[in-house]
């Protein structure tokens, strides 16, 4: 069996099932930064295109009646990447002022020993986030030891 001989991948954008798109949209364009690119406002079919720069990062539909589970199979969390640690304490400081809720205090390493890191959080939903950069997390504890910290929150 082949397979397909795809040059260069990547994921294009990531797609969120949300319970109330007043409260999610709100949330991720505070948070992230992002623009709504597109908007659908019928009542059965309510939901957002969110992006920078012109490009589609994350779609959010309106098509839950349940917050997150974290022991159904699909998405385990989701990760943005940013270039300093210093964003990601940006960040931290608007998360709070949402009162959203943090995994760990603070700013963690992905493991012992690690320079990256970041935080890790859940949206009003309960979906799973982190915001992390490349270095500058290796000032506190792993939470996990030598596990992934982003497989274990």
């Amino acid at each position: 069996m082949g397979t397909v001989a795809i040059k260069a991948l990547r994921t294009g954008h990531v797609g969120l099932n949300v319970t109330d798109l007043d409260r999610s949209l709100p949330f991720y364009q505070r948070v992230f930064g992002l623009d709504v690119q597109a908007e659908g406002k019928e009542a059965d079919r309510r939901w957002a295109f969110l992006g920078r720069d012109g490009q589609l990062l994350l779609t959010l539909w309106q098509q839950s009646d349940s917050p997150f589970g974290t022991r159904s199979a699909g998405l385990h969390h989701l990760a943005f990447q940013v270039e300093t640690i210093d964003e990601v304490k940006s960040a931290e400081q608007v998360l709070r002022e949402l009162g959203a809720e943090f995994v760990h205090d603070g700013v963690v390493p992905h493991a012992e020993g690690a320079a990256s890191g970041g935080i890790f959080f859940t949206d009003p939903d309960g979906t799973r986030l982190e915001i992390y950069a490349p270095t500058g997390a290796d000032t506190a504890p792993a939470p996990s030891g030598p596990a992934p910290t982003c497989g274990f929150f």
